[in-house]
């Protein structure tokens, strides 16, 4: 057996359906390998686009993601993909191929150093040097992926190691890395504290972020915020946990977020945090919002907990495994006033103001349109006006809400939708993104076709880079700079050029009926919507 040949078993044994990649020489060995394996490979049109559509994968599947890349600039295109990965907790294993191990530090045609490129954005990283080992790399890279605070891992593997013969192949049943013990069960006494502070509070809040999903702890969430009847906040990583017409549900705090998200966490005497970093986006000042405020903080990592602000009860562990444990435990809290003021901050949100009626008002199409997606459908937000008019205004049923968060990610939006097909054929899916982004991805759309991983997209096209021309013209008085997307294609022509079919929105006159098209065509399918270019996102 050779070391691709181990390769390949390797993700067999990890129960591995599907990666997306990208073939160079270099892991050539390794592609040649997975022709006789049970495992589908999605070619991608460019890396980073193999690390977002293994990214949808993982956030649906559950799965680990697999994505893979050759040496040189293939595995260096793979890096803003990783980076996306590791700001989010997303369990990714990222195989790149790499030069003879004799020429390391050669400077050689397609060398790069790809282990110390990306330190900063991996959870761990492999440099393979002996064939021997790949069995063990494999299934700890695995299990590091996967478990405590999940993220991206790397394995670089030299072609010479690929085509090297391994005398034998035994894959490890257990990890036991004497460095890596993540906590999973909460300390009972930290659990009793959380109670006790739930006995006290008049007014407390639960803000829920990512770590809820990556936790597969959902369910768990809603049973314990219905069984206290305590209002639910949410970052932007944590959209979805609660359905939005959940009558416990307020919103997404931040800067872009409800105004009565944000009050009630200012106002709360008791906030609970729930998988989320306390960071700037989700609290502008963290520090003002602690003054006569007990902040309960659960997160896997422990490095989270005390890194912005010092909580008065810390709690470290699986979120799944901490709500479960919780159930065991009783205590008695009256919101009902609490959640009779944050209804009325409910009612009084601002209301936002119309655009100019010869386009699409993109708060009232993304309101329709969610009214008539299935109950699961999944939302693929990208980055820029749209994912912020997505997250104020899409409706979440029982389906998911997608997008980049901490790292923000242009061009994300349909990789993404396209793993997530992957994971998951039967629901549907709609990927959301401005003109700019479009056109950061569109090559994917070959990749759709290519591999029937259709998904349904919708272009808000304004002319420019819009979140950034509309912080230009509150910072720098409306100097716009670069940010004029003149010079864009007819995205019909687009459309056509890859055989899928065409939707244009230009006013909310013919919504209902477009967007019942756009829907009930079999999929994939493409929707460009005007948008007023001064519309901002408030």
């Amino acid at each position: 057996m050779l070391g691709a040949d181990a390769m390949a078993k390797c993700l067999v044994k990890e129960q591995v359906r599907v990666i997306f990649g990208y073939p160079g020489v270099a892991i050539c060995p390794f592609f040649n390998s997975m022709l006789s394996v049970d495992i589908k490979r999605v070619l991608v049109r460019t890396e980073q686009n193999a690390a977002h559509m293994a990214s949808g994968y993982s956030r649906i599947s559950g799965e680990v993601g697999v994505c893979v890349a050759t040496s040189g600039p293939g595995a260096t295109n793979l890096i803003t993909g990783i980076a996306t990965a590791y700001a989010d907790s997303i369990p990714l294993v990222c195989i790149t191929g790499q030069v003879d191990s004799r020429q390391l530090g050669s400077d050689v045609f397609q060398e790069a150093d790809i282990t110390g490129a990306v330190e900063s954005f991996v959870k761990y990283s492999y440099l393979v040097k002996n064939v021997e080992d790949i069995p063990r790399i494999f299934r700890e890279a695995f299990h590091i992926a996967s478990t405590g605070r999940k993220g991206p891992v790397l394995i670089d593997v030299p072609i010479d190691i690929q085509n090297a013969t391994i005398s034998k192949f035994s894959y490890p049943e257990e990890v036991n890395l004497r460095t890596y013990k993540p906590t999973v069960k909460g300390h009972v006494v930290q659990i009793k504290k959380v109670i006790k502070a739930i006995n006290k509070a008049k007014k407390p809040i639960i803000c829920v972020g990512g770590g809820v999903h990556l936790s597969d702890a959902r369910k768990e969430l809603q049973e314990f915020a219905h069984k206290y009847s305590i209002p639910v906040v949410s970052t932007l990583m944590g959209l979805s946990v609660m359905s939005t017409d959940d009558p416990l549900f307020f919103g997404m705090v931040g800067n872009n977020g409800k105004a009565c998200a944000n009050k009630a966490m200012n106002e709360s005497d008791l906030i609970i945090m729930i998988g989320a970093r306390v960071a700037d986006r989700a609290i502008s000042q963290p520090d003002l919002t602690m003054d006569n405020t007990v902040l309960v903080h659960i997160d896997v990592d422990p490095a989270e907990i005390g890194k912005n602000v010092g909580p008065h009860i810390p709690l470290v562990g699986d979120i799944k495994n901490i709500l479960i444990d919780m159930k065991k435990y009783d205590a008695e809290c009256d919101c009902s006033d609490w959640i009779d003021i944050l209804n009325d901050y409910k009612k009084s949100e601002p209301v936002r103001k119309k655009p100019d009626g010869n386009y699409v008002d993109p708060a009232e199409f993304i309101g329709i349109l969610s009214d008539k997606l299935k109950e699961d459908a999944i939302y693929v937000a990208d980055v820029g006006q749209n994912q912020m008019w997505s997250c104020g205004y899409h409706k979440v049923k029982k389906g998911r809400f997608l997008t980049s968060g901490g790292m923000g990610t242009m061009g994300y939006s349909i990789p993404a939708a396209i793993g997530a097909r992957a994971a998951d054929k039967n629901r549907q899916i709609i990927a959301t993104c401005g003109d700019g982004s479009f056109q950061m991805s569109f090559m994917e759309l070959a990749t759709m076709q290519q591999h029937d991983l259709p998904v349904k997209i919708i272009i808000f096209h304004n002319g420019y880079l819009g979140l950034v021309r509309e912080y230009q013209y509150n910072t720098y008085k409306a100097n716009y700079s670069v940010v004029d997307l003149s010079g864009s294609p007819d995205f019909g022509k687009i459309s056509e050029a890859y055989n899928i079919p065409f939707f244009r929105l230009e006013n909310m006159e013919r919504a209902n009926e477009i967007i019942d098209e756009f829907l009930e065509i079999k999929d994939p399918a493409l929707m460009e919507i005007m948008i007023d270019p001064k519309d901002t996102v408030k």
